[in-house]
């Protein structure tokens, strides 16, 4: 290994440690545990059915729970795991080593320990599913856990910004933790619903479309409804949406193109930013 990531390696190490031993990691391991057993074991109560449905229905009952949960954990535990006191983080940085690979080590070692605590949920519901319903759809529901790793890593990128801007202030980035997921996550429809509303039925389509490519969390879920359902994952939209990129493989590697921007481009500012503080 060459030094800076050796370098990278420990921070992650070391942050690990740190992120199992929090009580905030193990409270949202129960919780998500917790509700994706409950997903999975309702199986078809809402349609009047009753036993645990395969694979493929489980996850696309998840989605929504993913898309609510995982971003809000990584803004609010990486916000503040990532925020260290004054003292702390003028110990930290003062060491003869890059100040961007510590940040990117400490990036990494909070995305494993939250990675580790939505598999532990994903893994819990899915022996249920499998004891039940068998192998059918596993690959749909892998395409879930994907985008639920990939969403991780998006949003503690943009929690490691807000960290690096707010140095030894956790509650100053705890509330910025909360914009930013409530715009994200909630605000941007409702607003884009609204503006699309006032246009033809043409630019309004447009418009939805440039939107879930630019919105992170309308690109995890369009990603993995398409890889769950296919071209049935919204009807006439769906469709929209392949007509305007080209097809399933240029739709796929447009939103895997939006999810890699959002998780290198902040992080690589926060890198900058850490590196030219006068901590």
């Amino acid at each position: 290994m060459t030094p800076t990531s050796t370098v990278v390696w420990l921070c992650a190490r070391y942050e690990l440690l740190l992120a199992v031993r929090s009580r905030w990691l193990q409270t949202f391991a129960v919780v998500f545990a917790s509700l994706t057993l409950a997903v999975a074991g309702s199986g078809y109560v809402l349609s009047g059915g009753h036993g645990v449905q395969d694979f493929a229905r489980t996850a696309v009952s998840l989605v929504q729970i993913v898309l609510l949960l995982v971003p809000l954990s990584a803004l609010v535990f990486g916000g503040l795991a990532l925020t260290s006191e004054p003292g702390a983080a003028e110990l930290l940085y003062s060491q003869p080593v890059g100040r961007g690979a510590l940040l990117a080590g400490r990036v990494l070692g909070v995305w494993l320990a939250l990675a580790a605590a939505e598999l532990i949920g994903f893994g819990i519901a899915g022996l249920m599913v499998q004891s039940q319903t068998g192998l059918s759809g596993l690959g749909r529901y892998g395409a879930l856990i994907a985008m639920a790793l990939g969403l991780t890593a998006v949003f503690l990128s943009v929690a490691a910004l807000l960290a690096s801007a707010n140095t030894g202030r956790r509650t100053r980035v705890l509330a910025a933790a909360l914009v930013v997921w409530f715009v994200a996550v909630v605000l941007f429809d409702v607003a884009l619903l609204g503006a699309a509303s006032f246009l033809r039925s043409g630019s309004a389509s447009r418009l939805l479309i440039w939107a879930t490519l630019l919105n992170p969390v309308d690109a995890g879920r369009t990603a993995a409804l398409l890889a769950i359902e296919g071209t049935a994952a919204f009807g006439a939209a769906s469709l929209a949406l392949l007509r305007f990129t080209g097809g399933m493989a240029m739709a796929a590697a447009y939103l895997m193109a939006s999810l890699t921007a959002w998780t290198i481009v902040p992080l690589l500012l926060a890198m900058r930013r850490v590196t030219r503080a006068d901590l």
